[in-house]
């Protein structure tokens, strides 16, 4: 199934947070951060994504169906070269197993050429192995694993995809 990937307008930014909230929590069963107190997470920088011109917020849909989302930026996750990085990823369960991801992915590669950082939490299964997939395709099999510059939250140190897509 082919994703149709939309830059994100600044009144979307509503729509942009909710979908973060709702990425965060499934998230969260990895890093295991918390709450705030008012029961949001408030942890998504969405706003950044409207005032620096080197991040690049997109709504991923399935026909006229919101079914994520994709944030890129220039933010080194390791100390490797680095073009573009993935922030946030996010399909929804209804339109999860699909290609989606996959079809979404290939239209920023195509659209952001060059050297690519993708950290992942290894704890997340599901996450590495479509990752890998990724990064095997956009690369043709030339990618390499390397310990990421932050540890998550619950001290897991991260992970990053280093490819040239």
């Amino acid at each position: 199934m082919n994703a149709i990937l939309k830059p994100v307008s600044i009144d979307q930014k509503e729509t942009l947070n909710n979908l973060m909230e709702k990425h965060t929590y499934e998230f969260s069963q990895y890093d295991l951060i918390p709450f705030g107190k008012d029961g949001l997470f408030h942890d998504s920088h969405v706003d950044s994504y409207f005032t620096d011109p080197e991040r690049f917020p997109f709504f991923i849909y399935c026909g006229k169906d919101i079914a994520g989302l994709a944030l890129v930026f220039k933010r080194a996750e390791c100390p490797a070269p680095l073009d573009w990085a993935v922030a946030e990823f996010f399909i929804a369960y209804p339109f999860r197993r699909k290609g989606l991801g996959a079809s979404a992915m290939k239209q920023l590669f195509e659209r952001f050429p060059g050297v690519w950082q993708i950290k992942y939490h290894p704890k997340n299964k599901g996450s590495e192995i479509f990752w890998q997939k990724i990064a095997s395709e956009a690369s043709g099999n030339r990618y390499e694993i390397v310990r990421g510059n932050e540890d998550y939250y619950d001290g897991t140190p991260s992970k990053v995809l280093v490819f040239k897509a």
